[in-house]
């Protein structure tokens, strides 16, 4: 894992098209060895954005600040703070933010089904909706956008992690992720990452790693993984120590 794999959005520039109100920033993708998976965090300013519109790939959101509306080939659906959205393939999108402020998303893109979304398809999951399953003794998640959504390829999730370091591990899957709230140390490779709100991060399958939260407080994590699976389920775990540190 280089140290491009742990991006800030400060340390990356956006770049807004003209007449749109979208700001976007590239923070995860190609140039940071992640193949599939391509994170951006999008800024609307007040009003109604551009339309987008990807053929070949579907789009999992996630509000972080700020409300608004999605219209999805002209339906209407609410943008709340922690709320999961799936846009498939094919699909054109657009957002309108009454303001004052921004609202921001992140946004990961992957290769879609040829299937197309399941029988179960949900636009948008709320945090506060989902059941909380435990990860560990200091973790637990919700499932935003997964299976159960209809989104057949990529799992959103949103973990929270009390003040702790866990054992070292690894995923057979593949996972970028941003932090939502709270800091922290990504420990990979023998090297410590510092973690805040705002950094992005990217870790390979079968990447040996380990998330420590310095507290506080609870650190709230959003990750996106490919293929669709289980947050909890690991490659390789390392044996919990008998003193969390």
């Amino acid at each position: 894992m280089a140290d491009a794999y742990v991006v800030a959005e400060a340390g990356v520039e956006g770049a807004r098209a003209a007449g749109d109100t979208a700001l976007v920033t590239p923070t995860i993708g190609p140039d940071q060895g992640c193949e599939l998976l391509e994170q951006r965090i999008v800024r609307y300013a007040p009003g109604r954005s551009a339309a987008r519109r990807l053929d070949d790939r579907d789009d999992v959101l996630f509000v972080a600040a700020g409300r608004g509306t999605l219209v999805l080939d002209g339906e209407e659906h609410a943008l709340r703070p922690d709320t999961g959205v799936f846009v498939a393939a094919g699909e054109t999108a657009v957002v309108d933010n009454p303001g004052p402020d921004e609202l921001v998303v992140v946004a990961v893109s992957a290769p879609a089904s040829p299937e197309g979304p399941g029988p179960t398809r949900r636009v948008t999951v709320a945090f506060a909706e989902q059941p909380e399953l435990r990860a560990d003794e200091f973790r637990t998640f919700r499932y935003l956008v997964n299976q159960d959504a209809g989104c057949r390829e990529v799992t959103q999730f949103l973990g929270i992690v009390q003040p702790s370091r866990a054992p070292d591990h690894s995923h057979t899957y593949d996972e970028v992720g941003y932090i939502v709230e709270g800091r922290g140390i990504a420990h990979v490779d023998g090297k410590r990452f510092p973690l805040a709100a705002g950094s992005c991060f990217h870790l390979p399958p079968g990447q040996v790693h380990c998330i420590e939260n310095l507290g506080p407080g609870v650190m709230r994590i959003l990750g996106v993984f490919h293929p669709s699976g289980d947050p909890a389920s690991r490659s390789y775990d390392q044996e919990w120590p008998s003193v969390a540190t």
